[in-house]
Formats: structure tokens, C-alpha cells, sequence
């Protein structure tokens, strides 16, 4: 059996590849990785518009799908042999189902679109796999993506409930972000959009008991958590665990605010593609933090992408 995987994460605004090897039976790590890569793509830019994927997102996805399965293909990986997994832009998309199967005809990749229960499923294993014992057995996970976040609530290791909302950084930057710096009703707009979203959390859970610890996943966690350390270059087992408590959080927001778009730009450790993304980030993330009276946010950067991989390294 062979020990190289892969895996894809087709993200509503990012797409991330993950080549890696089973550890020996010795090794603490979940997995050796081999290869990465990621490309911001925006692929549901325009979705909560119009219902469609829009046609120059669809084209930079192809354009990093082809870059990532000629990455395969020098690790001796055929792109049938990935598993590919597209989130919430694709699956509500009118045209998800067109944009499927031009991954396949284009790139040879074959794509599962995945319900938010399964999405939600895989990002706990991804996380859980890095994270440390005492957090990851009782958790609020929340997985922050262009189209969707997923929340899930952690019980002594266990699933005991989870729901995917439609609320995301690109549909909120959409709807709410129009001037640089962003302005304070902006950003207030974006806040109370998160907040009636977990309003639909809270309907969900049927109780209003979170978990003990609150962990992020996902690109917006990621770089505030690097921001944080100024960690430059960037290291995912640094990210890993990191806790940020709220005044600094807070801190953080009130200095990001304060910068145009091009400033933001300027930050070493703030991700081409994502200097206006990160505002809609803080949104979502204070929303979280004061609803349920957090006064740390810990990072993890595996999630989605990671517990894919355990799905096809591991079956």
C-alpha cells in the first residue's frame, strides 16, 4: 500500500493542496507532509449576487487546479488518485454541477461536492489531529470560509453537534464593504450579520452552554494568529495551539481597522488576496468571541484540507 496521499480543499475562496505520507508507526505526526500549495482564487465571487459562479472565478479555480495537478503528477500522483473536496460556493451554486465536471474535462480531477455536515465533520479530524488533548476534547470549532462557517461543538472528543451557516468572508465584504479604510458602519453592518447568524447557531444547539475552549481554523485564524507573533516566515506548528486572548484580539482589530487596503497589503504576514477578506475575519471572529463570552481564541491551521487527507490516507 502506498503511503503517499492527497488531497484538495476547493474552498469558496481558496484552493489548498496537500501531498503527504503516512508517518512510521513511531512518529508522533498525524502526517510528513510532502507537498503544499494554495492559490486565493475567489471562486464565489459574485455568488450571493446572482446564484453562479462567476465565470472569471471558475477560471482562475481551473488555472490553480491545473497548477496543483501537474504538482501531483511530479510526485507520481494521478489526478484521479486525489480527493478533491468543494465546499459551500459549489454546492449552492446553479452552475456547481457544470463546474465539476469542467474539473474533470480540464484538469482530470475528479470532485466531490460535500454537504456541511461533512464538511464540518472533516475539519474536526483535521484539527483534532494537531491540537492539544485538553482543548480538542471540549471545543467550540469554528471553521471560517469565503461562503460558509461551520461550527461545531466538541463533547470528551465527540461531535455533539454541528451546523454550517451562510455566512462567510467574501459574502460579507460583498454586502457591507465599501470604503478604505473601512468605515465604522461597515464594519458594524458586517458584526450584526455575524451576530444573527449565531443567533441560528444558538437555535441549533437548543441550549446556550459552549464548550470550554473556542479554536479557529481557516486562513482568516491563520493570519491573525501570525499577525499576532509577527511570524514571518510562516509556520503551521507555530499556529498550532497559539491562544490569543481577547484584549489583544481587540487590539489587533482597532490597528487592522485603522489601515487602507494597501497597507494591509504592506504586512508581511498577511497573504496577497487577503487584505481586504481579513476585515470581514474580524467580524465574524469578535461576533463569536463576545456572544459566548470567550476570553481567548485558539488557532489550529489544520482543518478541512488536513482531515481530508485522513479520509482517503487512513480508510
Amino acid at each position: 500500500m502506498t503511503r503517499l496521499h492527497a488531497a484538495i480543499d476547493i474552498g469558496s475562496n481558496t484552493l489548498r493542496l496537500l501531498i503527504a505520507e503516512l508517518p512510521n508507526p513511531s512518529s508522533p505526526e498525524a502526517w510528513e507532509k510532502i507537498a503544499h500549495a494554495q492559490r486565493i482564487t475567489r471562486l464565489g465571487q459574485g455568488l450571493h449576487a446572482n446564484g453562479c459562479l462567476d465565470e472569471a472565478g471558475i477560471v482562475r479555480a481551473l488555472a490553480a487546479l491545473k497548477e496543483f495537478s501537474e504538482i501531483l503528477r511530479q510526485h507520481r500522483l494521478g489526478p484521479e488518485g486525489v480527493y478533491a473536496v468543494a465546499t459551500a460556493a459549489v454546492r449552492e451554486a446553479v452552475n456547481g454541477h457544470e463546474f465539476v465536471e469542467r474539473c474533470r474535462m480540464e484538469t482530470g480531477i475528479k470532485v466531490q461536492v460535500i454537504d456541511g455536515n461533512t464538511e464540518a465533520r472533516l475539519s474536526l479530524r483535521g484539527a483534532a489531529a494537531v491540537l492539544s488533548t485538553d482543548t480538542s476534547h471540549d471545543m467550540l470549532l469554528f471553521d471560517i470560509g469565503g461562503g460558509s462557517t461551520e461550527f461545531i461543538r466538541v463533547r470528551d472528543g465527540n461531535i455533539a453537534d454541528d451546523i454550517s451557516c451562510k455566512l462567510g468572508v467574501v459574502r460579507l465584504i460583498e454586502a457591507h464593504l465599501n470604503s478604505d479604510p473601512p468605515s465604522a458602519d461597515s464594519y458594524q453592518a458586517m458584526l450584526a450579520t455575524a451576530s444573527g447568524h449565531l443567533d441560528e447557531v444558538e437555535a441549533h444547539w437548543g441550549d446556550r452552554h459552549p464548550p470550554a475552549y473556542l479554536v479557529g481554523t481557516a486562513g482568516t485564524i491563520t493570519t491573525l494568529a501570525a499577525l499576532h507573533m509577527d511570524l514571518f516566515p510562516y509556520d503551521a506548528d507555530k499556529i498550532n495551539n497559539h491562544a490569543i486572548p481577547l484584549d489583544d484580539f481587540l487590539a489587533l482589530k482597532d490597528r487592522l481597522l485603522k489601515m487602507t487596503h494597501a497597507e494591509r497589503a504592506g504586512l508581511r504576514t498577511v497573504e496577497t488576496g487577503r487584505e481586504d477578506l481579513i476585515i470581514a475575519g474580524l467580524a465574524i471572529t469578535e461576533a463569536v468571541m463576545k456572544c459566548w463570552n470567550y476570553s481567548a481564541l485558539i488557532s489550529v491551521d489544520a482543518g478541512l484540507l488536513q482531515g481530508a487527507w485522513l479520509q482517503t490516507a487512513k480508510a
